[in-house]
């Protein structure tokens, strides 16, 4: 992220909206020196510092800049796929001021070199905020742990399995025991291989008429139940990467009503697509965990209206062209999410299945409270990351718009209403 100093800003006759407080009001905002000096009604007229850029909102939504929870970068070792950089500029077009990096590279995110890294790059090549999680295992290859103190000390916001499981439950349990002293955040992709098997998309009826190998719910709900138990047995900080079903809210809420530290986050895709959406066999929607169907889309909008599901993330995972050339059963999967994480979530307000808060706050103030960041919220000394919202804005996703190495959105051509018109961070326009 580029470190000059940058001008103050003054952001006039904005709809201020901070889910961390659940103020929504009319208001202005100052930032001065990267972090927010003040803010309400005429907070600095009469004292705005010299060279002052002065904004007006003309009564558009600012809010703090989004923190996506589960960005896949392909650099180092996938640089053809996606680099810090593109990543960064795909970021700051789609409102998103911090990208959690998975540590799914190569070589794998397990040492601490690996994240210095990801931070000396973020700083000199990123238009915005980059944290990595690391590793929980070495080589993410579930076996043997990952060195979790010296990574947390070195800069790892959280421990990831990035798009692996952990089977072993031994080992998953010695993980927990040992992220629990140094109150790490244990992240988890929650897909038992063994059931997942050939499957390619959500096992049902829509499978079958298409004729292809169909993934259960229960591959992602068993192993789900069992790090319930291992989180219960050792009172570790956990939280599930993605979930996709119905069963699986269920898991999560009465594992919340029981007192234990568990969160989870759902992909964007997830909460706006489903199955149908596969298509003519459209490779691009072809993701783990897969579109499931209707019934469990719209459990996963009602957890998340209700505060059982805690975190909206793009799980922008980006694939080379020819990947996803190859036919349904034989392409990778994987979609491209941070241009489009807010458009979408926006369509879940126009229908007025959540509020405009509870979608923020899941991709805003949780996720800054889950890693222990300072952004993702609009308070005076918080961190001038953050974005202007066009809430009324109509707007159609063609391939040339996109910012992102890679092209593989399953939004391509659709239609939005509402978009991010301007990115600030540390009270430096990065996209306008």
């Amino acid at each position: 992220m580029p470190n000059a100093a940058a001008r103050p800003l003054y952001m006039r006759n904005a709809r201020l909206i901070d889910p961390a407080s659940g103020r929504d009001e009319p208001g202005d905002c100052l930032i001065e020196d990267g972090l927010i000096a003040a803010l309400g009604k005429d907070c600095a007229v009469s004292r705005l510092p010299p060279g002052t850029e002065v904004i007006d909102c003309a009564g558009r939504v600012l809010a703090p800049g989004l923190i996506d929870m589960r960005v896949f970068i392909g650099e180092p070792g996938f640089e053809h796929r996606e680099t810090i950089k593109t990543a960064g500029r795909a970021a700051a077009a789609g409102g998103v001021t911090t990208m959690v990096m998975m540590p799914d590279t190569e070589p794998v995110i397990d040492e601490p070199a690996l994240v210095d890294f990801v931070l000396r790059r973020a700083r000199d090549e990123s238009l915005v905020r980059i944290v990595p999680m690391a590793a929980l295992t070495k080589g993410l290859n579930g076996r043997e742990m990952a060195e979790i103190g010296l990574l947390k000390r070195t800069g790892a916001t959280a421990f990831s399995s990035g798009r692996h499981s952990i089977t072993d439950a031994q080992v998953m349990r010695r993980t927990l025991t040992y992220a629990r002293d140094f109150d790490a955040l244990v992240v988890h992709h929650v897909e038992d291989p063994a059931l997942v098997g050939d499957g390619v998309m959500n096992e049902g009826e829509t499978a079958s008429r298409l004729g292809l190998t169909g993934i259960p719910t229960a591959a992602e709900t068993i192993p789900l139940e069992r790090d319930m138990r291992l989180v219960a047995l050792t009172g570790a900080r956990y939280h599930a990467a993605l979930v996709s079903c119905a069963e699986s809210v269920e898991v999560i809420r009465a594992a919340k009503a029981r007192g234990l530290q568990v969160s989870c986050g759902v992909s964007i895709a997830n909460l706006t697509l489903n199955e149908n959406d596969v298509g003519d066999y459209r490779t691009f929607f072809k993701m783990a965990p897969p579109l499931r169907s209707e019934d469990d889309r719209m459990a996963c909008v009602d957890a998340l209206a209700d505060g059982t599901i805690d975190v909206i993330v793009s799980n922008h995972d980006p694939q080379h062209v020819e990947t996803k050339r190859y036919p349904f059963a034989e392409a990778e999967n994987g979609a491209i999410g941070l241009e489009t994480l807010l458009p979408a979530a926006l369509r879940l307000v126009h229908a007025r299945d959540v509020d405009l808060v509870t979608v923020l706050k899941a991709m805003t103030a949780t996720p800054a409270a889950l890693l222990g960041l300072a952004q993702g919220r609009l308070d005076i000394g918080a961190p001038g990351d953050v974005i202007l919202i066009d809430l009324e804005e109509a707007w159609q996703l063609e391939e040339e718009m996109i910012r992102s190495r890679s092209k593989n959105t399953p939004f391509e051509r659709a239609r939005f209403e509402g978009r991010v018109v301007t990115t600030i961070v540390a009270g430096r326009i990065v996209h306008q």
